[in-house]
């Protein structure tokens, strides 16, 4: 009998060690959880690895949940988002501190890229180089601030702030590159 069941049920199992419930997260949370790590990670490879290695940290660290400092889901990106981090700095994978990227580049049509799907941008930010990657992903799709990033980072904040315009720079010119080429518009 497949049940479903509610988070906050699931929490309390996982709570408990219930091993049940604890598939039960795995099951409602792992696409979501690689869906992050996919963005920090190149590989499916690692990325199903850093998945693994966050399960394994929230079922330890649930306890600790605190349901009113936060929603849940919240609270298992950011454990995501450090597991990958680490995974990153394991791999010696860093943050580029300075560059000599060049600066005065086209705008691109913002017409196009209205029409540019979610998978499509994905796809064009996965190519960033790793640091550039890290810091756009941090900032602009977790949200955190340069500070934040800088803290998680290892880097000053004035460095992340660097990263996070090359890496806007580095995109504006991707995606120029495509609309030239007419080989990344997808009409919706």
């Amino acid at each position: 009998m497949n049940r479903t069941y509610d988070i906050q049920r699931i929490i309390r199992g996982c709570k408990e060690l219930d091993a049940h419930f604890q598939k039960q997260m795995v099951v409602k949370y792992s696409s979501l959880l690689f869906a992050i790590c996919i963005r920090y990670v190149r590989t499916r490879e690692h990325a199903q690895d850093v998945v693994q290695e966050t399960f394994i940290r929230i079922f330890k660290a649930i306890k600790n949940f605190d349901p009113e400092k936060g929603r849940f889901e919240s609270w298992i990106r950011k454990i995501t988002v450090n597991e990958c981090l680490k995974h990153l700095d394991k791999c010696k994978i860093k943050t580029l501190e300075l560059t000599d990227y060049a600066e005065g580049h086209e705008q691109t049509n913002n017409q196009a890229i209205s029409k540019l799907n979610r998978d499509d941008l994905l796809e064009v930010v996965a190519q960033l180089p790793d640091g550039y990657r890290q810091v756009f992903n941090l900032s602009v799709i977790e949200g955190y601030n340069h500070r934040e990033i800088g803290e998680m980072l290892g880097i000053k904040e004035v460095s992340s702030r660097s990263n996070l315009s090359r890496a806007k720079v580095i995109l504006r010119d991707k995606l120029l590159s495509l609309q030239k080429q007419e080989s990344w518009v997808k009409t919706i």
